[in-house]
């Protein structure tokens, strides 16, 4: 484990009061296995969290303080969007049977989130990605903080609005203007990139939540600090297989995966990683 900071630095956090809110959703459009629902009141502490994802800068940085290697870079290989490889790499690229626009690319990490011959260049304000919770967990104790439990995380994402869609209301795109970054047009075949993006967007960019927080809709799955359960009745797990992780990404759509919705949800093993996964921090008020 790399030496934690102590000063547990608060730029670019914001400090939120706390208390009960309605956690959850009954959204008809919402996937019964992972359970959104029921809508149940919980009450959170006074907590401090980033206003946006880890970018690759900061990441970078803890890098080089620490010398850590990623999981990614240590296996060996990383899972990427299809459409963005070359046709040569996407041809000899293993992919996921149940989702074949995932290809395993050998090389791929964090520094070279579409493999080989790709680079960070113009993308240091860009969440990092290619990061397990087990990588997140990591910077987050370096930097003096933790990650978000999901409460405090939907708490947040809600933006002091009460059982909203999204973190501005219950339309997608209000007015036609667009508030997220997620697949626009004929998933998976065609993107008509018509909020401004076909991969990851700036950490700032679109407006943010009533909190201040910026992307909590899209951009990328952001870890939770949970083991995941869909029993909301009994105590947080203390162990699991998987780990929460909310928001959606990029690659989000309303025929495939619509978990763009604050409430949404879902998981994976806390060694896995993928070009569209990231992470914020909290810290203790």
């Amino acid at each position: 484990m790399p030496p934690a900071r102590q000063d547990g630095d608060l730029d670019g956090m914001v400090l939120l009061p706390g208390g009960e809110f309605l956690m959850g959703g009954d959204d008809p459009d919402g996937i019964p296995a992972d359970g959104e629902g029921p809508v149940r009141p919980v009450r959170v502490e006074a907590f401090h969290i980033d206003v946006h994802a880890v970018t690759n800068d900061r990441f970078a940085a803890f890098v080089e303080d620490t010398g850590y290697v990623t999981e990614a870079e240590r296996i060996g290989w990383s899972y990427v969007f299809a459409g963005f490889l070359p046709a040569a790499l996407r041809r000899t690229s293993p992919r996921l049977p149940d989702a074949p626009w995932w290809c395993g690319v050998a090389g791929a990490c964090w520094r070279r989130p579409e493999g080989p011959g790709s680079d960070l260049d113009g993308r240091g304000n860009h969440p990092v990605v290619h990061v397990s919770w087990n990588d997140a967990d990591a910077y987050a104790r370096w930097a003096g903080k933790r990650l978000p439990t999901e409460a405090e995380w939907e708490y947040a994402a809600r933006g002091g609005l009460e059982q909203r869609r999204y973190p501005w209301g219950d339309e997608l795109d209000p007015g036609g203007e667009y508030r997220c970054n997620i697949w626009r047009g004929r998933f998976p075949v065609k993107n008509t990139a018509a909020d401004g993006y076909r991969g990851t967007a700036p950490v700032d960019a679109f407006q943010p939540n009533g909190f201040g927080l910026y992307n909590v809709s899209g951009n990328v799955w952001e870890w939770c600090d949970d083991w995941w359960t869909t029993d909301h009745a009994a105590p947080r797990p203390a162990s699991g297989t998987a780990k929460a992780m909310r928001g959606g990404s990029y690659l989000c759509h309303e025929s495939y995966c619509n978990r763009y919705r604050v409430a949404a949800r879902t998981a994976n093993t806390p060694d896995s990683s993928s070009g569209h996964t990231g992470f914020r921090c909290a810290r203790d008020a």
